[in-house]
């Protein structure tokens, strides 16, 4: 039985209850109940504050542990980072007040700086040779200039919204950040049987992830030129129809150049074709 520490509300929690749900990972996402056993899948779950999953892991309280990548970093436990999850994703900023007349990091020299993210800045700051006051924070650090308790803030930004509303400009990008599944570094043999099924399974979701299946009819004499427009994981499945001179092609495409390929597959002679979502893809 396997146990993974995962945060207990907030985005990062509704995305990694997606991704186990994907995986079909039965779990209850009751929030009364700190800890629940899968009805299906040698796993339970811990639900934990975010900031304490690292530390979990690393000590052996959990085994595994869904956490952002900013927060693995600031608490720089000795746990194993197995994969990279690319959902989450955020980074983390240096910014300033509108108008301050920043010119690059020097400005920072002597200026105090609020954070939830003291280990990282320090580490940042030293590696840039900057001295600079760091003041932590709990909460809100964004407002933390407009009261006159800091000079500048280096904080999460995902949409740049909140700074935008307290008159904040993000000038230096420290870091980029995304959800990561961590491990402690001691499982036992049948821990690690559980966590590769449970990765299998996981790489068959991420691998569906923004693609496509496309099934269409075209005539049998444009079929190389079709084929070589398609950007197939493979090569695509043809198959002859009834109707003489025409087959059925059957392929992968990736959303993001989903249209710019079916307006050439139509210019080429295709017709019929049917888009199928991928719920997961096994390679």
């Amino acid at each position: 039985m396997l146990r993974i520490a995962v945060q207990s509300k907030g985005r990062l929690f509704e995305d990694t209850m997606a991704l186990l749900a994907e995986a079909g990972i039965k779990v209850s996402s009751s929030k009364r109940t700190l800890l629940v056993q899968s009805s299906n899948f040698p796993v339970e779950i811990l639900y934990l504050r975010d900031d304490d999953i690292p530390q979990s892991v690393a000590s052996g309280v959990a085994d595994l542990g869904i956490v952002g990548q900013n927060e693995f970093e600031e608490r720089a436990e000795d746990a194993e980072v197995v994969r990279p999850l690319g959902f989450s994703k955020c980074r983390l900023s240096l910014a300033v007040p509108k108008g301050c007349g920043y010119y690059g990091l020097k400005w920072f020299e002597g200026k105090k700086i609020a954070t939830s993210y003291p280990n990282i800045l320090r580490r940042y700051m030293q590696n840039n040779h900057i001295a600079a006051d760091i003041h932590i924070i709990t909460g809100s650090v964004e407002i933390s200039p407009g009261i006159g308790l800091a000079d500048a803030i280096f904080d999460i930004v995902s949409s740049g919204s909140t700074l935008v509303s307290n008159n904040l400009l993000e000038v230096e990008t420290v870091m980029q950040s995304e959800a990561i599944l961590i491990a402690n570094k001691n499982l036992d043999d049948e821990k690690k049987a559980v966590l590769d099924e449970l990765l299998f399974r996981i790489e068959a979701v991420k691998n569906a992830e923004d693609k496509k299946y496309v099934l269409m009819n075209v005539p049998t004499e444009r079929l190389k030129d079709i084929v070589e427009v398609l950007p197939g994981v493979k090569s695509p499945t043809v198959m002859p129809l009834a109707t003489d001179g025409w087959s059925s092609v059957h392929t992968v495409i990736e959303e993001k150049r989903f249209w710019e390929i079916i307006r050439e597959l139509k210019g080429l002679g295709a017709e019929g074709i049917l888009v199928v979502p991928i719920e997961k893809m096994i390679p």
